[in-house]
């Protein structure tokens, strides 16, 4: 793997051996060695087309390194889209055991557990950097894991789209009343808020997104930010591309893990699939961060996008109606409630550092 050159063996060998002895699950290992045990094969289903720039090539690069670093003992098959299961089975093909792994992102099950849709973004929210903190120093991970346990899933954070853009609109938005009765595919809380505004948020996998912006089904769209917008031809189906992505300021990809298809898994195969994630999640925020500014370069110079930031007016509405979506979301249910305290206290936190270190360099550097 040439143009994957991340897979060091010593430094893998020598992770794997580290979280082995520290390992987050608190599940008691299965016993094994590799001269003894069969050669494995895992199935991964994906909630993105199969091979789609950096959201499906993350869960190949899981798989991959999985694959890499048990020498071959254990093997991961990465299903698309619609390959084995529909985008918005995935929750349920795992937690069953029909798969053993799924990439997704974790907002699309709200409809199966409310409070999953936090770990994948939170409008007005956290940065990829204060997620990735809250997640593995702040106690995020281990809520998370908490929220998916009923479903018999461990979730791992396995990428981030890092800041997203705020959509493809075929009308301007010049004020709140702009967004009344606005149909825009948008996900998780980013669509409470925007059906408090008066819009019609509208669920679509990715796969159904350009057809649906093109003929008028729908009238904008987020999607991620322009290396995945301009992938999907969305400067073709619409001229004003809107930001910043207010809904979501960073956007966890997770790859989750049927609990007893992993516990089934000696330890040292355990520390690797979590290696894995770990490895995918640093290295996805930096392909986003590359291909995001080559593919906004060549977007604004197609002579057919119109690049707007959103009115003062049109954001201060958003965030003031955001906090009520988000209090309103931990109104009777003690988990949701101690997630959005944990999130809260880490994001106020981290806030006056930012504020003071890269919100203030970036301020100077720009001037």
């Amino acid at each position: 793997m040439k143009r994957r050159n991340f897979l060091s063996t010593a430094g893998l060998v020598g992770g794997a051996a580290a979280l082995a002895a520290c390992k987050q699950s608190g599940d008691a290992p299965s016993s094994g060695s590799p001269s003894s045990e069969p050669a494995r094969e895992w199935k991964m289903v994906t909630a993105w087309p199969k091979n789609f720039p950096g959201l499906g090539t993350a869960a190949n690069e899981v798989a991959a390194a999985i694959t890499a670093m048990s020498g071959g003992r254990l093997t991961i098959k990465v299903y698309g889209a619609n390959d084995l299961v529909p985008a918005f089975e995935v929750f349920d093909t795992v937690s069953s055991g029909t798969a053993e792994m799924g990439h997704s992102g974790a907002y699309y099950w709200k409809g199966k557990a409310p409070a999953a849709q936090f770990f994948a973004s939170v409008p007005f929210g956290m940065t990829t950097l204060e997620v990735n903190g809250w997640l593995h120093f702040g106690g995020g991970m281990e809520l998370w894991r908490k929220v998916y346990e009923p479903f018999n899933l461990i979730p791992f954070a396995a990428g981030n789209s890092t800041s997203q853009m705020g959509g493809w609109f075929n009308r301007k938005i010049e004020s709140m009343a702009d967004l009344k009765g606005l149909k825009m595919r948008i996900p998780g809380l980013g669509g409470e808020v925007l059906e408090r505004a008066g819009g019609v948020p509208v669920s679509l996998p990715g796969g159904e997104v350009y057809t649906s912006l093109e003929s008028g089904a729908i009238d904008a769209t987020e999607w991620v930010g322009p290396y995945n917008d301009r992938a999907f031809g969305l400067q073709n189906a619409a001229k004003y591309y809107y930001y910043p992505g207010w809904h979501e300021p960073s956007t966890v990809l997770e790859c989750m893990v049927n609990r007893d298809a992993f516990n089934a898994l000696p330890a040292d195969l355990q520390a690797i699939v979590e290696h894995a994630c770990h490895s995918a999640n640093d290295r996805i925020c930096a392909e986003y961060t590359a291909r995001n500014a080559e593919a906004l370069e060549a977007i604004r110079n197609n002579g057919k996008t119109e690049l707007l930031r959103f009115p003062d007016e049109v954001l201060d509405g958003l965030q003031t109606l955001s906090r009520e979506v988000i209090e309103e979301a931990a109104q009777g249910d003690a988990l949701t409630r101690e997630i959005i305290d944990s999130y809260n206290a880490f994001l106020k936190r981290s806030g006056e550092w930012m504020r003071i270190a890269d919100q203030a360099y970036l301020t100077a550097r720009t001037g």
